[in-house]
């Protein structure tokens, strides 16, 4: 099922979102980090819920005024790309990812190395992996894949 495009629409993130940004990052991650433990869960919900998306160049993926994912970035990083688990397989993320590699200059992402669907997604997309790390920015035992954009963005 291809979502309807026209409807939907990428703007910049203020904090009348930051309840139904947090409701997507949690459902997301529900669905698709599975790895992660109850305990990590917890934590990264309550740190989550103290960060400024005002620091970051956070955009909201808006249907009929509702969110329904993001993408953040910071110093040319994709620091977060969350959809509703719903929403996941239609094309929405590669429209988000396009926009932050076109609009925002993103060419570099660090994926959990057990979310074998993330990468997958980057690596079809045009990343390509450069380094390992064996635990996650926090020092949790989560390896992270850093991954850079090949130097020509794919157009599909």
């Amino acid at each position: 099922m291809k979502a309807d495009h026209q409807a939907i629409e990428i703007v910049k993130y203020s904090d009348v979102y930051r309840e139904q940004l947090l409701d997507v990052w949690e459902k997301s991650v529900l669905a698709t980090h599975g790895f992660l433990s109850q305990t990590d869960f917890q934590e990264i919900k309550e740190l989550l819920a103290t960060i400024d998306f005002n620091a970051f160049d956070v955009y909201c993926l808006l249907e009929a005024g509702k969110l329904i994912g993001f993408i953040g970035t910071a110093n040319q990083k994709v620091e977060m790309l969350f959809l509703l688990p719903e929403r996941i397989g239609i094309g929405l993320g590669r429209r988000l990812l396009n926009f932050a590699t076109r609009v925002l200059h993103a060419n570099k992402v660090d994926v959990n190395e057990q979310n074998k669907k993330a990468l997958e997604f980057y690596s079809k997309f045009g990343f390509e992996a450069y380094e390992r790390t064996d635990k996650d920015e926090q020092g949790r035992n989560y390896p992270l894949i850093r991954m850079v954009l090949k130097t020509e963005i794919p157009t599909r």
